[in-house]
């Protein structure tokens, strides 16, 4: 059994309140990537990102320009014959609407009932931010060293497709090279429950556009004769899913990897209660999907088809009787292991070239894709962290996987043939990308502790 070291301890206690006020700071930054208008703000947050980088001891400290948002980079390199460990995170955050149902500001920080409630509270702001404070309470009680070394990569879009930090992590592979990666963009199974992520869903976000008419045309003159672009957009998107919440178009479930039995028997032994998650978290009258999976097979290891949006025609007060000429919704389907993003995204023009309703041209766009992840177990790494996460909680650390999906994770092991340790310490009802986010003050310094004893026990096992 490891335990922290006293001075470690001391440290984390005696600067907690600097802590939690440094991760304010940040939380007051409206880093919006998604929304040109926040471009200042998002450059702010990264310069933010970099000074606390610097105050930490880190080296080579840069804010790189890219052709979006800009990237963080530093590194601390001075523990020979240590493994290397890469910290990831992201300091953009989500829209904020609709601002109505926040009951204190996004961008104002609050605390109440023991929560941080702020936009990026929990994603991904205040756990990236316990990377940066583990270093700097390891290095302040070890004479400036770490006991590992330590590669810092922090990002500005990872709310809006993430496309410059996939070709940075190509280019850059050499100088990226790592033993294996650290992310805490994910969540505690439960309060208390030592968690870590083995695997993440992939995305393919689209637009599908309808076009019937050359123009708006006026609905009573045309009305029974022309063809209503969205109508046809509804008819085309009511015929992508069965009633029992089976996806209908062909070839999706063709490559899908099946949970291994093992995995599904530890799903099976966790505390999931169905009526609270379709009560308290889903807010719904009932749960939707294949009737026979169970509820944490549905959203952790099997495909999805979602809308999004859908924009078109009149929205306005009053009335306008318009047959309207275009139509366009926001979809996306979430992958699972074995599948490839690219023969899901044909699959998908296929079915749209095949299903449009008569009159009606539809076109598929793709925004972005990621393939899924899964993390091998066994990996000494995974091992240790496991082995941490239970000794500052105190009890054994639990494995799950994630429905939503960090494409970087697959990023590190496609070009740097390394494995992520997915450390999250959110929790299930922290509201993401919803009004009210907030992160658990407690699970903020847990986070801390957590991550500076893996750092310890990862440079101890070699």
């Amino acid at each position: 059994m490891h335990t922290m070291s006293p001075a470690l301890s001391a440290y984390l206690e005696t600067n907690q309140s600097r802590f939690l006020d440094e991760l304010f700071q940040l939380l007051r930054i409206p880093s919006i990537s998604t929304l040109p208008e926040y471009r200042a703000d998002v450059e702010r947050a990264a310069r933010f990102v970099a000074d606390s980088l610097g105050a930490a001891g880190l080296e080579h400290v840069a804010v790189i320009p890219t052709g979006g948002h800009p990237l963080v980079y530093a590194d601390w390199l001075h523990a020979p014959g240590r493994p290397t460990v890469l910290c990831y995170g992201h300091y953009d955050v989500q829209p904020p609407d609709p601002l109505d149902q926040w009951v204190t500001p996004p961008f104002e920080p609050t605390l109440r009932d023991g929560n941080i409630y702020a936009r990026g509270a929990s994603d991904d702001k205040g756990q990236m931010f316990m990377h940066i404070k583990a270093v700097e309470a390891l290095r302040a009680v070890s004479g400036g060293r770490l006991p590992v070394n330590v590669k810092f990569l922090i990002e500005g879009e990872e709310e809006s497709g993430g496309a410059a930090l996939a070709g940075y992590v190509a280019e850059q592979a050499a100088a990226l090279r790592a033993d294996v990666a650290l992310v805490s963009d994910t969540e505690l199974y439960a309060e208390g429950l030592p968690t870590l992520c083995l695997g993440l869903r992939g995305l393919v976000y689209a637009e599908i556009e309808a076009r019937g008419p050359a123009h708006d045309l006026h609905s009573g003159v045309y009305g029974g004769a022309a063809p209503n672009a969205v109508y046809g957009l509804v008819e085309l998107l009511a015929q992508a899913k069965d009633a029992g919440g089976r996806i209908l178009i062909p070839g999706i479930y063709d490559d899908v990897a099946e949970p291994s039995a093992d995995e599904l028997a530890s799903w099976r032994r966790l505390p999931f209660d169905e009526q609270a998650f379709r009560q308290q978290e889903v807010g719904a009258t009932q749960l939707t999907g294949e009737a026979d999976r169970m509820v944490l097979e549905r959203v952790w290891s099997r495909p999805t088809f979602e809308v999004h949006g859908i924009a078109g025609g009149f929205t306005g007060a009053g009335s306008k009787t318009v047959i309207p000429a275009a139509a366009l919704a926001k979809v996306s389907l979430r992958l699972v292991p074995d599948q490839d993003p690219a023969r899901v995204v044909r699959a998908l023009e296929q079915w749209v070239a095949a299903s449009a309703p008569a009159g009606i041209q539809a076109s598929v766009r793709v925004l972005s894709m990621s393939p899924a992840v899964v993390v091998d177990p066994g990996h000494a790494a995974i091992h240790v962290a496991a082995q941490a996460c239970a000794e500052v909680f105190g009890q054994p650390t639990v494995f799950i996987r994630s429905g939503g999906s960090i494409p970087v994770v697959g990023d590190f092991a496609r070009h740097l043939g390394i494995p992520t340790v997915m450390m999250g310490f959110g929790l299930p009802d922290d509201a993401l990308h919803a009004p009210n986010e907030k992160f658990r003050l407690g699970n903020y310094y847990t986070g801390i502790r957590t991550v500076a004893h893996f750092l310890q026990r990862y440079g101890a096992a070699h």
